[in-house]
């Protein structure tokens, strides 16, 4: 009688183990389109992601780097001031996207250029992406707003 019950409990445990890897893995597999890692010019330029890898930008759009031509297309440079990548889009610009302002975009990084599937911009005059503040203090050239 002991054995069985030792029995049963173990064949408990097992279900519940491969049941916990059985949902993990369900989990994990129904997100990966959803995670997108963020990186700074610097990270793309030092080591550059593969062309099929969907990631985030963020820093400064540099002074004069912006381009609009025709049928939407929008080129520009983003920075953190110690690197600068080329970024290509084609859509509508948020209302607030300008030089010298913080954005992040998502999209891959092919043959040396961003090419950006959605672009975002600050919302207020002192909003900056968390991701956008922490890569700038990184390289030295953040400062706070007021200062």
């Amino acid at each position: 009688m002991k054995n069985l019950k030792k029995q049963r409990r173990i064949q408990v445990i097992a279900v519940a183990v491969v049941a916990l890897v059985l949902s993990t893995a369900l989990i994990g597999y129904a997100m990966r389109d959803g995670i997108n890692f963020f990186r700074s010019p610097t990270q793309v330029v030092t080591e550059p992601p593969s062309a099929s890898e969907v990631f985030r930008i963020g820093g400064l759009v540099e002074e004069g780097s912006l381009r609009q031509g025709a049928d939407n297309k929008v080129e520009f440079r983003v920075t953190d001031g110690n690197a600068v990548v080329p970024v290509r889009y084609q859509g509508i610009l948020p209302d607030l996207f300008a030089e010298n302002e913080g954005m992040v975009g998502t999209g891959t990084y092919v043959d040396g250029v961003f090419e950006a599937t959605e672009i975002l911009a600050k919302h207020d005059e002192t909003y900056m992406p968390r991701e956008v503040i922490d890569a700038l203090k990184e390289q030295g050239v953040y400062q706070e707003p007021g200062s």
